[in-house]
């Protein structure tokens, strides 16, 4: 294949709202699991049902150098688990806000954020439903979500060959599940569960304890969204590199994106 001097202009491809509600997203989303990780510090521990405490057993442990899921022990390498001044830190705190033990601090951040990521998030999901975004650009059509279709696209993304021309201005089928599966459920996911984690929320709507069957199944709930969302981001950031990020981050500030040229035989 050889690139083609073709259509190489540039074109408006993301509007205002889905700019503004990005930037936004990913702010709240940063901090709150940067937080999130000293809050886990506290108890690197995670539990199903209604119990949890040091003698309870729990089905993801952070020991010291080490990863624990049931009975298998998983080596970090020193990333995870880190004993800094006495302390054990299951996330290091290079990678924390604050940058030092503090629970109290941790949580101000968290829910100081929690409330960007609700209402931004609010506003822009009343938007893409208004507007149609949601269905027009991001619902997967019956054709998309065929076997035959679905391979294509998993073995041009491994082959590392992206849209190009025209096609580079809709989202593929692979970015549609992803960005769906973050919307409609990571996200959601991770609110309903840091609800369900408060006692005050807990009391006014006991339904909340009921849907995750504990609090504890919530913090784990909310602990695996979180992971969700990470492991997103960290794909999300390779694919924007890979594809070219200037031309990427500038549609995504300024809305104008410059079209790659087609490809022919």
């Amino acid at each position: 294949m050889r690139e083609d001097a073709g259509d190489n202009r540039l074109v408006y491809r993301h509007r205002w709202p889905v700019r503004l509600w990005h930037w936004l997203n990913a702010l709240a989303i940063f901090v709150m699991l940067m937080s999130g990780f000293m809050i886990f510090n506290a108890h690197p521990r995670l539990y199903w049902g209604k119990y949890g405490a040091n003698f309870d057993q729990p089905w993801l442990r952070i020991s010291p150098g080490h990863l624990n899921i049931g009975s298998l022990a998983i080596p970090t390498g020193g990333v995870l688990g880190v004993v800094q001044h006495g302390r054990l830190f299951a996330f290091p705190t290079w990678i924390t806000i604050p940058a030092h033990y503090d629970l109290s601090g941790a949580r101000q951040w968290h829910f100081a954020f929690a409330w960007l990521l609700v209402l931004s998030g609010t506003a822009f999901f009343v938007w893409a439903l208004i507007g149609r975004h949601l269905w027009r650009d991001l619902w997967p059509r019956r054709a998309e979500i065929g076997p035959r279709h679905l391979w294509h696209d998993i073995r041009d993304h491994i082959r590392l060959r992206f849209p190009t021309g025209e096609a580079a201005l809709r989202y593929n089928i692979l970015q549609k599940i992803a960005y769906l599966g973050v919307i409609l459920l990571l996200i959601p996911g991770a609110i309903l569960s840091g609800m369900a984690m408060s006692p005050a929320l807990d009391a006014g709507w006991p339904w909340l304890l009921v849907l995750f069957g504990g609090r504890q199944s919530a913090r784990s709930v909310h602990f695996l969204c979180a992971s969700g969302l990470s492991f997103f981001i960290v794909i999300h950031l390779v694919m924007v590199v890979l594809a070219g990020p200037f031309n990427e981050i500038r549609s995504m500030i300024t809305g104008w994106f410059r079209l790659p040229r087609e490809r022919e035989k």
